[in-house]
C-alpha cells in the first residue's frame, strides 16, 4: 500500500522548501504520494493540490483578518479531510498560526507530525512552546541554536541547516553579476532592498532614498540598484522615487537581467545583491541572503504606531528577547552589521552606516570572514536530512 503525505506551505519561500524535501523523500521511496496546500515547486514534484497556496497567502495582521473566512474555510477542510483520511505523516511548512493548530488536531487523531521552519519563540512568545510540544511529533529547525531549546524542553528535533546556505555559491561572482545587469565592474554598488509588502515601501523606500541621495553627494559615482518582488511592488516604489529622485537608480525585475550563461537563472535579487558593493536591507529573509553574499549591508525597520500596537498585543512584548533583529546578528550572537530600528531609522544615520559599509575595507573584509564561517555552520544537505527525519516519524521511530 503506498504511503501518504499531507504536507501544507502558505508561502512562496516554503513552497521552494517543501520542493526540494519532497525531491530527498523520493529518493527514500519513489511509491510515496503527497497532497496538499502548495505551489509550483509542490506541483511539481508530484503533489496534488487539495487546495493552493494562495488560500493561506496574507500580507501582515491586517491582511489575515480580512481574509480570515477563506482562511477559516480552508482549515476546516483540510482538518475534516485528513482526520477522515489519515495520512502516514503530516508535514507543516512554517505557517505557524495555521499549521501548529491543525498539527493538534492531527495529532489528537493518531497522526504524526512533523514542523519545519521552528517558529522565532527565542525572540518573541517563548510560550508557545507549550503548544508545540503537544502538537508536533518532531522539529525541523533551520538554524543550530535552535536544537538546543527543543532539546531542553523536551521535543524531538533534528538541525536540517538552512537551504539558502546550498543555493547560494560560498564565493559569490560579483564581476558576473554585474556583467549580467551591465554595470561598471569599477564602481561603487548599492543594493537596496525595501522589502516586499506594501506597508514596508511606504514607510522605509523614502528613507532609504533620501539616504541615498546624501551617499550620492559624498560620491557621485555611486549606483543604486533596487530589485522588486512583482510589478505591484515596484509601481509603489517608482511613485516614491519621483519624490525622491536618485540619479541612475535603477529598478529591476527578472526581465532586466541578462540570464546566465548556463543553469536556472537565480531570484533577482540575488543578482542585485551578488553585484552590490554593500546592501541596505529591511530586516527580514533579504538579511540573511546578504549575509550569505557576504556583502556589509545595513539592516533597518520602521514600524507604525499601529502595528506596534498589534504586535505588542498579539505578543505580550514590547521588545523581542535577544538584543537582535536581524538573522546574520542573531546567528553570529553580535552586532555584525548595524540595526537602524524606528526613530534611528532616519536618512542621516542610514547614510553614515551604509557610507562605512561601501568604504570601510577593513570592516568589510571582517564581515566577509565573520559571514563565510556563517555559511559553512548553515550548510547541510537539507532535503535529505530532512526526508530522512520525516520517514524516520512516519516509521514510528520518533
Amino acid at each position: 500500500m503506498t504511503s501518504r503525505i499531507a504536507m501544507v506551505a502558505g508561502e512562496p519561500s516554503g513552497d521552494l522548501l517543501a520542493g526540494r524535501i519532497i525531491a530527498g523523500l523520493r529518493h527514500h521511496d519513489a511509491t510515496l504520494s503527497y497532497e496538499g496546500i502548495g505551489g509550483p515547486h509542490m506541483q511539481s514534484q508530484g503533489m496534488e493540490l487539495r487546495h493552493p497556496m494562495a488560500a493561506l497567502t496574507v500580507f501582515g495582521y491586517i491582511d489575515a483578518f480580512r481574509q480570515m473566512p477563506r482562511l477559516l474555510h480552508t482549515y476546516r477542510d483540510v482538518k475534516a479531510h485528513w482526520r477522515a483520511n489519515k495520512p502516514d505523516v503530516f508535514v507543516g511548512i512554517d505557517a505557524p498560526d495555521f499549521n501548529l493548530r491543525l498539527e493538534q488536531q492531527l495529532r489528537d487523531v493518531g497522526v504524526p507530525t512533523v514542523h519545519f521552519v521552528g517558529p522565532s519563540i527565542w525572540a518573541w512568545r517563548y510560550e508557545r512552546i507549550h503548544k508545540i510540544k503537544t502538537a508536533v511529533s518532531h522539529m525541523l529547525v533551520l538554524f543550530p541554536f535552535e536544537e538546543e531549546i527543543y532539546r531542553k524542553e523536551g521535543i524531538p528535533v533534528t538541525y536540517v541547516g538552512h537551504p539558502l546556505a546550498g543555493a547560494i555559491p560560498m564565493v559569490p561572482d560579483r564581476a558576473a553579476a554585474r556583467a549580467r545587469l551591465g554595470i561598471d565592474p569599477d564602481v561603487p554598488v548599492l543594493a537596496i532592498l525595501p522589502g516586499s509588502r506594501s506597508s514596508e515601501i511606504r514607510i522605509l523606500a523614502p528613507r532609504f532614498l533620501q539616504a541615498a541621495q546624501i551617499l550620492q553627494r559624498r560620491d557621485p559615482r555611486l549606483q543604486c540598484i533596487v530589485p522588486m518582488v512583482n510589478a505591484e511592488r515596484r509601481a509603489e516604489f517608482e511613485d516614491l522615487l519621483k519624490q525622491y529622485p536618485v540619479k541612475g537608480l535603477r529598478c529591476i525585475a527578472s526581465d532586466d537581467v541578462q540570464p546566465p550563461a548556463v543553469g536556472q537563472a537565480p531570484p533577482v535579487a540575488w543578482t542585485a545583491m551578488e553585484a552590490s558593493t554593500a546592501v541596505l536591507a529591511a530586516s527580514g529573509t533579504a538579511t540573511l541572503e546578504a549575509a550569505l553574499f557576504k556583502r556589509p549591508l545595513v539592516i533597518s525597520y520602521v514600524l507604525s504606531p499601529w502595528m506596534r500596537r498589534i504586535m505588542s498585543w498579539k505578543s505580550g512584548q514590547e521588545r523581542p528577547y535577544v538584543p537582535w533583529i536581524g538573522l546574520p546578528n542573531v546567528l553570529a550572537r553580535d552586532f555584525v552589521v548595524p540595526e537602524l530600528l524606528q526613530e534611528d531609522a532616519n536618512p542621516e544615520k542610514l547614510a553614515e552606516a551604509t557610507w562605512r559599509a561601501l568604504t570601510d575595507t577593513a570592516h568589510a573584509a571582517d564581515v566577509q570572514a565573520r559571514f563565510t564561517d556563517m555559511h559553512h555552520t548553515l550548510l547541510r544537505d537539507t532535503p535529505a536530512l530532512a526526508a530522512q527525519a520525516i520517514m524516520e516519524v512516519a516509521r514510528g521511530s520518533s
